[in-house]
């Protein structure tokens, strides 16, 4: 299953976040493979955190997993 994967792809990618302070919590993926996370920690006050969901978890995420196609914050 799709939220079985991005679940996943998120614990390859979780280290990174937690050696900084901050954590990921998945919230949902719906049908269009939205992914909808709440960053935590150190990661939810960051003033890069657009850019950690964007341009990290985001592009991983749809590298790794067919079928993302965007990552929102909660």
């Amino acid at each position: 299953m799709l939220i079985d994967d991005v679940r996943t792809a998120l614990e390859d990618i979780r280290p990174q976040l937690q050696a900084d302070g901050g954590d990921i919590e998945l919230i949902s993926v719906d049908d269009n493979g939205k992914v909808l996370v709440k960053l935590t920690g150190a990661c939810g006050s960051c003033p890069m955190a657009t850019m950690t969901l964007k341009m990290g978890v985001e592009a991983h995420l749809v590298k790794t997993v067919p079928g993302v196609t965007e990552v929102v914050q909660a």
